[in-house]
């Protein structure tokens, strides 16, 4: 690939990834910002899912690390969720090698709308931390499932696995939002490398575009995390619909294109 090619698709992807980062550590979902970068700038379908694995886990992993400093992780579940994740992960990148992708599609058409309800409805939703009404072992059997599960989807698709996690650790282990973030970053840190290792792998990684991707999606992922941890639940919220708004109009495009 030529100079002036790259420099093109840099143009495109560079500037979307810091967006999309920024957006991923405060709320997750960053995914539905920079997997469409690739697309637009004219990656195949399983390399721009492979790429954009390169350009999220590092700025996923400097976002782990500043909530896990902070102490805004819960260690345990967290733990339980990123190996949950690993294996979900490792098992999606393999079937979005082989498989459609549009039943996915439909599904999520369905599920999004009712998250935003739910939320507009719950209106407390995340505002403290009830995690203490459940036994330690009914919290590491959820965030398990969890990370499996939302792992698995992370690994086939991707956008919006972030904030899946995020409202599965807030409405089935009853984290406050802060923590449910913290929690989410590790978890999603694991399967973004579980992805990226299997998409490297199978030769579905464009590095010279990856590597890249990966410095803008670290700083975006910086100014994301000082955002949400200064601003708690005041910020994450909001930015919830942000997100839930984009992952609809993402998901109605991808089934007309």
């Amino acid at each position: 690939m030529e100079l002036s090619e790259l420099a093109h698709i840099w143009m495109i992807v560079c500037p979307l990834v810091f967006l999309g980062g920024l957006i991923d550590a405060v709320a997750g979902g960053g995914g539905l910002i920079t997997l469409p970068a690739y697309l637009i700038a004219g990656l195949p379908a399983h390399i721009a899912s492979g790429t954009n694995k390169c350009g999220n886990v590092f700025g996923t992993l400097l976002s782990t690390g500043r909530f896990l400093k902070r102490g805004d992780v819960h260690i345990p579940s967290a733990i339980t969720g990123a190996a949950g994740a690993l294996v979900g992960a490792w098992i999606g990148a393999r079937l979005n090698l082989i498989m459609p992708e549009r039943m996915l599609y439909y599904f999520m058409l369905i599920m999004v709308p009712v998250m935003a309800v739910f939320l507009l409805l719950k209106r407390n939703f995340g505002q403290e931390d009830r995690s203490g009404e459940l036994s330690r072992l009914q919290l590491m059997s959820m965030a398990l499932g969890i990370g499996l599960v939302i792992g698995g989807y992370d690994g086939i698709f991707g956008p919006g696995a972030g904030t899946f996690l995020m409202l599965a650790f807030t409405g089935m282990c009853r984290f406050d939002l802060l923590t449910a973030s913290g929690n989410t970053k590790v978890a999603n840190s694991a399967s973004n490398m579980a992805s990226l290792i299997t998409f490297a792998f199978a030769g579905k990684v464009m590095w010279v575009v990856g590597i890249p991707a990966a410095v803008c999606g670290i700083a975006g992922n910086y100014v994301g995390s000082s955002l949400a941890l200064k601003g708690g639940a005041k910020v994450i919220r909001p930015m919830f619909f942000v997100v839930l708004a984009l992952l609809l109009i993402r998901l109605i495009y991808g089934l007309f294109t």
